[in-house]
């Protein structure tokens, strides 16, 4: 049974404020985030209050149509909230249409809306397209947060659980921890506590181990670009996931609009988002490394084509024709 979706992104027209779930707060508190105008909202994507390719973009939206209704220099506002996140691709896909909207005379805050309402109905059919490639019985390994916190309602990765489990098969899920932020273990077991799809946390590095063993049926990940030879930029850790997948001839899918796809840039046109070392270095505002001890701390990594058994998208799967795993 489909039980009411978490709405991570609100929008306040009374008020003419963005409301965001503080996902920096979850699992222990359900808090919000108000942003009032688009510094905030720069504000909110850069310290991750907001995280996740489609909820980026919905996001950065709202925060040009807060520099409209106050009256603010569109251009600065654009260009400051582009360079919040420079990978995925999400938040200039977002921030573009609403410049074109501008261009044209037309309200940036329909188009804002627009984008939110999208967003929903997309990510409801990756569900509805994507849950055939899970069987009755199923364990799905999931990695990073892909879901309705990630967008604006079910998820992408997610989505395609979520609705396995709605049509009732009986599914358990595996997550990742994702280290260093943690987004596996305090935002996807959130939400899948929240829906009550059974599931069990693991460390990053435990992965290989449980399919060895047999323990991992499918893996669906999420994406935060995809070029047009289907190239997959992703949370670090999913390029050793593909790899894993691959040797064990476990089927691995991405879970993808195509609002996410980028069909003009090339690998090496995209940047590889680095941030700060203190979040490999530190858990929860305690040491855990040696002083003087640096971390390298890139956000993602490239899984290519050739370790991707399909790619669920609002439209269609696109399989990889050359994949000889079992396909759904």
């Amino acid at each position: 049974m489909e039980k009411d979706t978490l709405k991570p992104i609100i929008w306040d027209d009374k008020n003419s404020q963005l409301i965001l779930i503080d996902q920096r707060k979850l699992p222990h508190k359900l808090e919000y985030f108000i942003c009032n105008n688009y510094e905030d909202v720069a504000f909110a994507i850069e310290d991750m209050v907001v995280r996740g390719a489609p909820a980026i973009g919905i996001s950065a939206a709202y925060g040009m149509a807060l520099a409209e209704i106050k009256g603010e220099d569109i251009e600065k506002a654009y260009h400051r909230l582009k360079n919040t996140r420079p990978t995925a691709v999400n938040l200039f896909w977002a921030l573009d249409r609403c410049m074109k909207a501008y261009n044209s005379n037309r309200s940036i805050l329909d188009e804002a809306k627009l984008i939110h309402e999208e967003d929903k109905k997309v990510c409801r059919r990756i569900g509805e397209i994507g849950e055939r490639v899970i069987e009755d019985g199923d364990t799905v390994l999931t990695h990073c947060n892909a879901g309705a916190l990630a967008t604006s309602a079910y998820g992408t990765a997610l989505s395609v659980i979520r609705f396995a489990h709605y049509r009732g098969k009986n599914i358990k899920v595996i997550v990742d921890e994702t280290r260093p932020r943690l987004q596996g273990a305090k935002l996807t077991s959130f939400e899948l506590k929240y829906e009550g799809i059974p599931a069990k946390i693991i460390t990053d590095n435990t992965a290989g181990f449980l399919m060895k063993r047999g323990m991992i049926d499918k893996v669906i990940v999420g994406a935060d670009r995809v070029l047009r030879d289907y190239t997959v930029f992703n949370k670090i850790g999913t390029y050793s996931l593909a790899i894993l997948a691959k040797y064990h001839n476990i089927p691995f899918y991405v879970a993808s609009p195509t609002s996410t796809f980028d069909s003009k840039s090339s690998i090496e046109d995209v940047i590889i988002e680095e941030r700060d070392e203190r979040e490999v270095l530190y858990i929860d505002g305690v040491r855990i490394a040696p002083e003087g001890m640096g971390a390298y701390n890139y956000a993602f990594d490239i899984t290519p084509f050739e370790l991707i058994t399909g790619i669920i998208t609002e439209k269609e799967i696109i399989y990889n024709e050359e994949d000889s795993r079992i396909k759904g």
